[in-house]
């Protein structure tokens, strides 16, 4: 009996954003994260400073915005989150879209983590609660960080009541929110956070570039090393910087863009979204860098010098040190934790409605239905991997994985079946000039057919290598086996079973509009 004979339920009307600007701001929403707060700036200073920013000029151009429009053009022209669109693609490749499902699944299951650490930290604010040792304070009084690979256990069920109880918190808005849906839930959500998160982070770069020592830190990141544009690993690191902050490749962008009405702009709000992405990287490397200054200044040594200027280690350990020294530290502290927690969110609610837009599109539940059976898996997976003693080793190493291998791995297998094994480009391009005012050339269609899945690869394959020779930040090879690797192996599987599951929703009656090699 095929899935169309057994197929019984029928598909809600699909739901959408109230409109251009609904869509944009979710979209801004999703792109701008915790990297871009804690990532960029580091990544910058490390390869080339000002220099850097040619390579990721570059590398935005010719990767992170014929990419994302490629999401949109999938995602809108064939009307589903990433299984259905790529299944409407070729039905085979609906494999493709459940493993990009996964890897939001794996990655929201940390991610709201470190939205509760932030939470936390938020409330520390107040009364500077981290002292004077952060360092100490955050591994040790906050995580109680176990030796993993030491005398302690790699895995531990010690649950930390401080990060516990955020993370539940985070969890219930969460589900909250999916349940309300797209326009009512997800997208009044970021027309509240994302002008409330520039206002609160704008306050603070002013702040900090009226402090001692601001200059020295601008002149540190912005000072061009020319010869960094030379390194292969610069323009690597400038690709990937991009390729992650975009929220490209992994689903989000194919599901948002299945949300907009048929005749919807794509590619104008996708210039919108990608500038406006970079350009609150650029404005946050100026707020950090300024403030890194001021700490330098304060404890008599040069930017060189500092420890923790990038990652985590700089948002809980760095930064509550610089606040501690500010003077009014505790209102500005508030300010740069609460704009961690409303970046982080809006990123969250992207990376979860994906897997929820996914199982309702296949077994035909409700959005409140996926929302609390999504929302209570993943939370109970959360708080039991990552609120423990071992859970700041275990995020940092299931990122790694999940980002370098997942992520890119998708990208790399997306570009290549689309653009040379289906030859599809073209057609997704016809679906952009058609519904878009902003016309897309040739040049896009090269960017995913010949330098995308070159420069992609490459990246992948470095990666591969370097996870193989050198243990991951030293970690014990047994466990970065079962954790990193292993997490890897969850992706496959996972994808794999769900595609193999019988669709309770007929997903194949369907006709592409406007139609391609014909009148739109």
């Amino acid at each position: 009996m095929s899935d169309a004979q057994r197929t019984t339920a029928q598909p809600e009307k699909r739901e959408e954003f109230s409109g251009q600007l609904g869509f944009i701001l979710s979209a801004i929403g999703s792109a701008v994260g915790l990297g871009n707060i804690w990532r960029f700036p580091g990544v910058a200073y490390e390869n080339g400073g000002g220099a850097f920013l040619v390579p990721y000029l570059v590398a935005l151009l010719t990767a992170g915005i014929p990419i994302l429009l490629l999401d949109y053009a999938v995602g809108h022209r064939f009307r589903g989150s990433a299984p259905l669109a790529f299944r409407r693609v070729k039905r085979w490749l609906e494999g493709l879209g459940w493993f990009q499902v996964m890897i939001c699944f794996v990655i929201a299951v940390y991610y709201a983590v470190i939205i509760a650490w932030a939470l936390s930290y938020f409330v520390y604010s107040f009364d500077l609660s981290w002292g004077d040792d952060t360092a100490g304070f955050f591994t040790g009084s906050y995580l109680q960080l176990a030796d993993v690979g030491g005398a302690d256990p790699w895995f531990t069920f010690d649950f930390v009541s401080a990060v516990l109880i955020p993370l539940v918190l985070v969890w219930v808005a969460a589900i909250v929110v999916l349940a309300a849906g797209v326009a009512k839930g997800v997208e009044k959500v970021n027309f509240i956070f994302i002008p409330l998160l520039f206002v609160a982070f704008g306050a603070l770069v002013i702040r900090s570039l009226t402090l001692p020592g601001a200059a020295d830190g601008l002149n540190a990141l912005f000072t061009p090393d020319w010869s960094a544009i030379t390194d292969p690993n610069v323009w690597i690191a400038a690709y990937g910087q991009i390729f992650f902050s975009l929220s490209i490749a992994f689903g989000i962008m194919i599901t948002y863009a299945s949300y907009r009405k048929r005749r919807a702009n794509l590619t104008s709000p996708g210039f919108v979204v990608a500038f406006a992405n970079s350009g609150f990287e650029v404005f946050a490397g100026i707020g950090v860098f300024a403030a890194l200054g001021f700490l330098a200044n304060q404890q008599g040594m040069a930017i060189a010098e500092l420890e923790g200027i990038t990652g985590p280690i700089l948002a809980f350990v760095t930064f509550p040190a610089i606040v501690s020294q500010m003077p009014a530290g505790a209102l500005f502290g508030a300010l740069f934790f609460g704009s961690l927690v409303m970046a982080g969110f809006t990123s969250l609610l992207s990376i979860l409605q994906v897997v929820s837009a996914s199982f309702q599109e296949k077994f035909g539940w409700t959005r409140q239905g996926a929302a609390l059976r999504i929302g209570i898996v993943a939370a109970v997976i959360s708080v039991v991997g990552f609120s423990t003693t071992t859970g700041l080793i275990a995020l940092d190493t299931v990122d790694n994985w999940a980002n370098n291998i997942g992520i890119v791995g998708s990208a790399v297998v997306t570009t290549v079946v689309v653009g040379w094994i289906l030859r599809r480009s073209e057609e997704m391009r016809f679906h952009l000039n058609s519904v878009s005012t902003l016309q897309v050339g040739r040049w896009w269609s090269f960017c995913i057919i010949v330098l995308g899945p070159v420069v992609l690869t490459y990246m992948l394959v470095s990666r591969i290598v370097s996870l193989i020779q050198e243990p991951y930040e030293e970690y014990d090879a047994t466990y970065l086996g079962f954790a990193g690797w292993g997490t890897v192996v969850v992706l496959v599987v996972g994808a794999l079973v769900l595609t193999l599951m019988r669709w309770r929703v007929e997903p194949d009656k369907f006709d592409a509009w406007p139609t391609y090699g014909g009148k739109s």
